[in-house]
């Protein structure tokens, strides 16, 4: 089976430093939260998107806000305790998760999973932009909705404008319900705990965590059945998009690698000593560590390299100088040794 020696300069498999990792995370999470801002929009276009999904949800039957939100509301030991869930888990299991893949799971897996988190906050950005929908808490009185994280705001840090500290609601977009990253994060973690976790204790929370989430968006009128659902949907575009955005990536890296980097890349498919193997300047090393045991399997002795050669040389010889005869009269010499062996005395045989 050929060996197949690691290409200088390529990095593909190997763990990414922290040092790189943490500020692309940062950059990422400034993009989520300048996206937000961006995709405040006009209110009262926000107010229509999000009166429009309340109608067409009640027209279904599945506005699961409303039951939960009236539960949410009249008891405090259950509204309390989402609230807390609301305004931290979000910003703390996911990049906890995070680290955790990083110092746990295969090299590979980290970076399908980290860009798969990416792409799916990328796609909620895009919908915070083109939909700014307004959460049910803001909505009229009439509709129903009181808003949780208001109500029971002495008991917490945030302020009635949202899940931000108190006097810094204008610096978040109210209006970024649809699709909800709450969910879309909270399955996220959801999958990663499944896929990489080995214990029991991992598969519940794996299977809690984005169920707890999903009824905490709901029951504190933040966002909508529907703007859950678009957030599990972006968790699966972000899925399928993944792999060809690692490809993409690969081929820019290749493309804008420095030209040092890519010449110890040429030079290593080339071993030492490739001539004397009858290895041309680019074959594989792979080619190379096989026709190298081959030539270990199949060498000659030292003395008959030796002889090999004399023989060859000497039969060209009498061939010249005796032409035809000369192999009739090598076999009659020989016929005439192998009588007088014979008739010698007994001691030559042994010798020979």
């Amino acid at each position: 089976m050929p060996h197949t020696a690691p290409r200088a300069g390529v990095t593909l498999g190997s763990r990414p430093r922290w040092w790189t990792e943490l500020p692309l995370i940062a950059v990422v999470y400034l993009a989520y939260a300048g996206g937000r801002l961006l995709g405040q929009g006009d209110v009262s276009t926000a107010v229509n998107h999000g009166l429009g999904i309340l109608r067409f949800e009640r027209r279904l039957n599945i506005d699961f806000e409303s039951p939960l939100n009236d539960l949410f509301t009249r008891h405090a030991w259950i509204g309390i305790p989402a609230d807390f869930v609301y305004a931290s888990l979000h910003y703390a299991a996911t990049p906890a998760v995070l680290v955790w893949l990083w110092r746990r799971g295969r090299n590979s897996d980290y970076r399908f999973a980290r860009t798969w988190l990416l792409i799916t906050t990328m796609i909620g950005l895009i919908g915070f932009v083109v939909m700014p929908t307004c959460p049910p808490r803001l909505l009229e009185a009439g509709q129903g909705f009181v808003d949780t994280m208001a109500q029971y705001s002495s008991y917490g840090w945030w302020g009635k404008d949202a899940s931000a500290p108190r006097g810094m609601g204008g610096l978040t977009n109210q209006y970024a319900a649809m699709p909800s990253l709450h969910v879309g994060w909270a399955l996220w973690c959801g999958i990663a705990l499944w896929w990489q976790g080995r214990s029991v204790w991992s598969k519940i929370v794996a299977v809690v965590y984005p169920l707890v989430i999903t009824l905490v968006v709901m029951g504190t009128a933040n966002h909508y059945f529907l703007d859950a659902a678009a957030g599990a949907a972006a968790v699966g575009v972000g899925a399928l998009l993944t792999r060809p955005a690692l490809r993409l990536a690969g081929v820019v890296r290749e493309r804008f690698r420095p030209v040092s980097a890519a010449t110890a890349t040429r030079t290593a498919d080339v071993p030492t000593g490739a001539g004397a193997a009858g290895i041309t300047a680019g074959e594989p090393v792979e080619h190379a560590g096989s026709a190298t045991n081959v030539s270990d399997k199949c060498e000659t002795s030292a003395r008959e390299r030796e002889r090999i050669p004399r023989q060859q040389g000497r039969g060209a010889d009498r061939q010249r100088t005796d032409g035809g005869d000369g192999g009739g009269r090598e076999a009659g010499a020989g016929a005439g040794h192998g009588r007088g062996a014979g008739a010698g005395d007994g001691a030559a045989a042994p010798a020979r």
